[in-house]
């Protein structure tokens, strides 16, 4: 059974999480509660979580903050983190300190859940596993045809006119059956992981300052700079323009 410590400093919401979740259904019990960073770090002292379910900004201290000296006291507890679409840049931080997975504030039904759920059948607690670019994908659970699909993609995303059919052809494998795996194993459509892929590497390429926006989106397989800056805009919550300002 997975022990969860929830983090989150607006009441509403923290109650929300604990109470309004069927954690007995996912094999789960909510072992604590806590208002900001100092709190979590007592409680984790005091309950040892499997995983940590946080909001980033809170008062006194962040969910950042607490992050970082989980890690640097050696603690590698799950976490999952809640952001709000304001503060995407601030939750990359979170992901290079080794959260799991991210929730876009205000989260629907049953995301929650499914997050969990999809960490649980990953194994991801307690286990190092390669990551794939998007963050929370793990690849290491993954079926042969999954992994060369995923890692086709990773080497020919910057080409404009790859589909489902080229990654198919390219496995020697029906497109509905391929379909049909790595949406089991992934939740994702592989277009949709495809377009999740370019823009997380079109972040990592927004950071170099000397690149201009329309040669990001050409590096990431993007022709129309228009429909490239209406993607990134869906997924990260900000244009590419504005992300870029983050990174100064």
């Amino acid at each position: 059974m997975l022990k969860i410590l929830v983090v989150e400093d607006e009441e509403m919401i923290r109650k929300g999480i604990t109470l309004a979740v069927d954690w007995a259904s996912l094999d789960c019990m909510v072992v604590g509660e806590a208002a900001n960073g100092e709190e979590a770090l007592e409680a984790v002292e005091r309950f040892r979580p499997s995983l940590i379910i946080t909001d980033l900004k809170m008062p006194r201290m962040d969910g950042i903050e607490m992050l970082e000296k989980l890690r640097e006291g050696g603690n590698n507890v799950c976490v999952i983190i809640l952001t709000a679409y304001d503060s995407f840049a601030y939750a990359q931080s979170a992901l290079r300190l080794g959260a799991v997975d991210f929730l876009l504030k205000p989260f629907h039904d049953g995301e929650l859940e499914t997050a969990v759920a999809n960490l649980r059948r990953r194994a991801a607690c307690g286990q190092h596993q390669d990551t794939a670019a998007i963050p929370g994908l793990k690849k290491g659970d993954k079926s042969k045809y999954v992994l060369e699909a995923m890692n086709y993609i990773g080497s020919h995303y910057g080409e404009p006119n790859i589909s489902v059919e080229t990654i198919a052809r390219h496995l020697a494998i029906s497109e509905g059956h391929l379909s049909h795996l790595f949406k089991k194993e992934t939740d994702y459509t592989l277009l949709n992981y495809l377009t999740r892929y370019r823009i997380h590497k079109a972040m990592e390429l927004l950071k170099n300052l000397r690149m201009k926006v329309y040669e990001v989106a050409e590096q990431v397989g993007y022709r129309d700079i228009t429909y490239f800056s209406a993607t990134f805009k869906k997924l990260a919550g900000m244009a590419p323009s504005e992300f870029r300002d983050t990174c100064r």
